[in-house]
């Protein structure tokens, strides 16, 4: 176990160790254990963390608020909309001046090419951990929850299970690439195969891609890219296909939809979830877009683990801030 990790900053998926990462599961089960008993542990009493949010969200608001107060903390939430950051308010500034307010700054800016560019030089200038409640670049609590799930359904030892990352069609806006580039980052560390599975319009930042390859290597784990969805999902054990925008062929709205209306068919249904092995779980990190990138049948259905899956949002996120702002 290592306990070196008070005061560090969680911006990319690698930022922390595989080791460290263990530490934050194990850390992450005991607090599942103590909040399924009713046991208190206020291990943040009197520590006070901001939720800077530039984006909209659902779960990472809802339980990163909910966790710091079982923690004995409190979170402060604040839309950047509401602050001066339009009218000045530099990053260095809010390091600076929110890292000596708060024991924690986590911020979720998803703006392309804007995003982890703000984390950093908040966190240059910070005085207190920041944690990168999702990015345009990285989602990492999305990926330790994702981890935590898989591990609890298909036990700890994940060498030789496949993974299929795919991208699915959404009829909503251009989503983020951040949540495919962090599973594909995390999971070949812990002895997962990887496929990932794109229209080829729809790639991920090279840089990232051969991060992922490099640790594939370095973990002996294999990673495979095909732009065939049903290739994909043959014999995977975990099925996590949700949608991103084709934001590095083209970061226009219009263009985007364009090319995401021609990838229809890329939809999670019954038929390609029999590609899969037979005990394959679901995974969408939400919200979905229901029958358009995946069918009820197969959300609501039994192979589906999207509500353990986010329940471990909580749990993941309180290890972190435990061990960070402690």
């Amino acid at each position: 176990m290592q306990t070196n990790l008070r005061g560090r900053d969680l911006i990319g998926d690698l930022d922390f160790s595989r080791e460290e990462v263990e530490t934050v599961l194990d850390v992450a089960w005991d607090l599942k254990r103590k909040r399924a008993l009713g046991e208190p542990h206020p291990y943040l009493r009197d520590k006070v963390l901001a939720m800077l949010f530039f984006f909209s969200s659902t779960r990472t608001r809802g339980s990163f608020e909910a966790g710091i107060a079982q923690l004995g903390g409190h979170g402060a939430f604040i839309e950047s909309t509401t602050t001066q950051i339009a009218h000045g308010d530099t990053a260095k500034e809010i390091g600076e001046i929110y890292g000596r307010y708060f024991d924690g700054i986590a911020i979720r800016h998803c703006d392309w090419k804007l995003g982890n560019q703000y984390l950093n030089e908040v966190a240059r200038y910070s005085r207190a951990p920041i944690l990168n409640m999702q990015c345009d670049v990285y989602h990492p609590f999305q990926c330790l929850a994702d981890l935590m799930t898989i591990m609890e359904k298909k036990g700890r030892d994940l060498r030789k299970k496949k993974i299929v990352v795919s991208w699915a069609y959404a009829a909503s806006y251009l989503k983020p690439i951040s949540v495919p580039q962090s599973l594909i980052l995390q999971m070949p560390r812990f002895g997962m195969d990887v496929t990932l599975a794109y229209p080829k319009e729809f790639p991920l930042m090279p840089e990232i891609v051969q991060q992922a390859q490099d640790e594939a290597k370095k973990h002996h784990t294999s990673f495979e890219i095909t732009h065939n969805m049903e290739e994909a999902f043959k014999d995977g054990d975990v099925i996590y296909a949700k949608s991103w925008g084709p934001l590095l062929t083209t970061s226009d709205p219009a263009e985007g939809k364009k090319l995401q209306d021609m990838y229809k068919d890329w939809i999670t249904d019954a038929r390609k979830m029999k590609l899969a092995k037979e005990d394959a779980i679901y995974m969408h990190p939400l919200p979905a877009d229901r029958n358009i990138e995946v069918t009820d049948e197969v959300i609501d259905g039994p192979q589906s683990v999207v509500y353990d899956q986010a329940e471990n949002r909580l749990h993941a996120q309180k290890a972190v801030m435990a061990l960070t702002m402690s």
